[in-house]
């Protein structure tokens, strides 16, 4: 119980955090936002890192460093073009859109895994045109046209359903706190370099984003980073990947709560549906065919 309550947590803080980059682009760029986020996100890791041995019974030096550090850069690559693609589309799109969208990589997921030769269960199939309906329903207007900045969000679904094929690849061979450092410095001064190329950046933009950008990195990186990994120490991980998924039900509280953002009876019932769907489309999730 107390596992499956951190997981929860974790899905709380994600939701949310949607709002807190929602509002962080009213002050600020989304490369700028992203890198500094990202560097506070590796830094708050760094205490976990040092003392992962007497936290979490694991040891820093039980991993290839080599493999370690080509699957970080790695990882960070990608992790910045899913982020910078997301961060870009929630401009033109709400929180709450934004959460649900995004959530649709647990759908792409095992469609990627097709070329990598894994079997695909009737209740994906089945999860995956529900989304898709939902997806209509939620970001299809009355002209039959998808908002720019839900494409984008979509498109960067993509990319994260790719990162966590490429942590399926490399998690279980490395140690994760050090992957997860490494992945976000990457992450964080690719962002920054394209922040320095793209975007003009002054002090007072980064002071008036501060309290989204505190929450961006400290809680949703590194604090529900932890949650998860503590948590899934206990927990299955269909069920875990059920809990994770209800940040997308949180981002839009959080986007009706906090930014007066409308949830017409359409919108609401999109939603409800790509949630059932992402219910379903885990089910029978197993990680030994999906990842």
């Amino acid at each position: 119980m107390k596992h499956t309550f951190l997981l929860l947590l974790a899905a709380i803080i994600w939701g949310f955090a949607f709002v807190a980059q929602k509002v962080g682009m009213e002050f600020i760029g989304p490369f700028a936002f992203n890198g500094i986020r990202f560097a506070l996100g590796a830094i708050s890791l760094l205490p976990l890192l040092l003392f992962q041995k007497q936290l979490f019974g694991q040891s820093t030096h039980n991993s290839n460093k080599k493999f370690t550090i080509k699957g970080g850069i790695i990882l960070g690559v990608v992790l910045f073009v899913a982020a910078s693609l997301q961060q870009i589309g929630i401009v033109k799109s709400s929180a709450g859109n934004a959460g649900f969208i995004t959530s649709l990589y647990i759908i792409i997921v095992p469609f990627l895994g097709i070329f990598l030769k894994h079997k695909i269960s009737k209740e994906v199939w089945i999860g995956a045109f529900l989304a898709v309906v939902g997806l209509y329903l939620l970001s299809i207007n009355r002209q039959f046209k998808m908002a720019p900045g839900d494409g984008l969000v979509l498109i960067s679904a993509l990319f994260w359903a790719i990162h966590i094929l490429l942590i399926g690849h490399y998690a279980p061979k490395t140690n994760v706190l050090l992957i997860s450092v490494i992945q976000f410095t990457v992450s964080a001064l690719l962002n920054l370099i394209a922040a320095a190329i793209f975007e003009k950046i002054r002090w007072s933009m980064v002071t008036g984003a501060l309290y989204p950008i505190l929450y961006g990195g400290i809680m949703s990186i590194g604090v529900a980073y932890t949650l998860q990994v503590v948590g899934q120490r206990n927990v299955t991980p269909s069920k875990a990947a059920i809990i994770l998924s209800l940040e997308s039900v949180f981002a839009m509280m959080g986007g009706w709560m906090l930014l007066h953002e409308t949830i017409t009876l359409k919108k609401g019932a999109g939603a409800l549906i790509m949630l059932l769907g992402l219910i379903v489309s885990q089910l029978k999730f197993r990680p030994n065919k999906i990842l």
